[in-house]
């Protein structure tokens, strides 16, 4: 259908999970609307997503709306994420409620719409070019039926890296897809000129060209407030007017130790840390807001976050003395330091938190900006143009 309506579709997988996909579509859309300048030039969808939200009414996968609304995209959302896998889906689809061709003509109609007034669409797919065999529509075969070429991405280094990518080259050609050039994404800054030039001469193998080496942008991976309280389902106790705040992973620690081992700890601590204590740690709770109110009277932005913890039963839930300091802290006139209460143990917080992969979601537009910014300045425009 691409092909039919003039526009040229490219197919946006990778090698496996949490490895850019989406960052790499900004920075594509976003070059792509400088360099072709008629309104609605460049669409884009999501042709099989899993996590999704409700957006104008209806389900759309959660990175739809990301792009369609960071850009402005006029595409409509029926069109940008026509098939949907929640959970249970796979097991509907083995017991025959979804059907192959069902899925595969809701594709195709959505291709033919996003392509109808763009010169360029850009597909994401969902994981590596396996992903969705269960339901017979892996991402090399979507990417077949859309007649659409194929970027891959891949984070780091030489081998690995590259082992991952023959992977997924077999499963393009199985299906007969035009692999139309590689992204090394995540790369240390200092490996970066060293990953062009051994890419480049690995590349000619199955000449492919090298599309970008997209150093790692550390702002990415840090984690928001907003992300907090979306990853445990709560709301911030106080602070909210910080929850864009951000935070990096290594900053976030367990306050277990005693009142006097937790002052020294606060005071030599880096700007904005995190710490995660037992809801039953009043005197932490309050030695952390004295902290932050005495640390804004000196002038510092201290930019700390509290994280109070515990199974709602017994003493795992903030004491109604602690509520009070932590609401009067809240008050115009006080810093309002961000506190959470997740009524969790306190070892499933952290465990929780280190797993964490901060995504692109679009209440977030300071990373969605970076992210788009940042992928742009390292992608060759030319070569996928040609």
């Amino acid at each position: 259908m691409a092909a039919a309506s003039g526009a040229k579709t490219l197919f946006i997988a990778a090698t496996r999970q949490h490895v850019g996909k989406t960052s790499v579509s900004m920075g594509l859309v976003q070059g792509l609307k400088r360099r072709l300048a008629a309104p609605g030039a460049v669409a884009f969808g999501k042709p099989v997503g899993q996590q999704h939200l409700v957006a104008d009414g209806i389900r759309v996968d959660k990175d739809v709306q990301v792009v369609k609304e960071y850009f402005g995209l006029p595409c409509d959302y029926k069109d940008m994420s026509p098939v949907l896998v929640p959970r249970g889906y796979t097991k509907e689809f083995i017991d025959g409620v979804h059907t192959e061709q069902a899925q595969a003509d809701a594709i195709m109609a959505s291709s033919e719409a996003l392509s109808r007034d763009a010169d360029v669409v850009i597909m994401e797919g969902t994981g590596h070019t396996g992903v969705g065999s269960i339901v017979q529509m892996n991402n090399a075969r979507v990417a077949g039926l859309l007649g659409a070429e194929m970027i891959l991405i891949a984070n780091g280094g030489l081998g690995s890296a590259f082992d991952e990518l023959e992977l997924n080259r077999c499963m393009c050609k199985e299906y007969g897809v035009k692999i139309r050039g590689v992204v090394i994404n995540k790369v240390l800054p200092d490996r970066v000129d060293m990953i062009r030039e051994y890419f480049e001469k690995l590349l000619k193998r199955w000449d492919v060209p090298l599309l970008g080496v997209v150093p790692d942008e550390p702002f990415l991976g840090k984690p928001s407030l907003y992300d907090f309280e979306r990853l445990f389902d709560v709301s911030l106790l106080a602070g909210a007017k910080y929850r864009l705040r951000h935070y990096r992973p290594m900053d976030i620690h367990l306050a277990a130790h005693g009142l006097n081992r937790f002052l020294e700890v606060i005071q030599k601590a880096p700007m904005r840390p995190v710490y995660v204590t037992h809801a039953s740690r009043c005197d932490i709770t309050l030695a952390f807001l004295n902290h932050v109110e005495r640390e804004s009277r000196a002038g510092n932005d201290f930019g700390g976050a509290l994280i109070l913890c515990g199974l709602p039963e017994g003493e795992g839930i903030p004491n109604q003395y602690t509520l009070e300091a932590i609401q009067e802290h809240n008050q115009e006139g006080y810093v309002n330091a961000p506190v959470f209460y997740i009524p969790k143990r306190s070892w499933e917080v952290i465990t929780a938190l280190n797993d964490y992969v901060p995504k692109l979601n679009i209440v977030d537009r300071a990373r969605c900006k970076v992210a788009a910014e940042h992928y742009e300045q390292y992608l060759d425009f030319d070569q996928i143009l040609s």
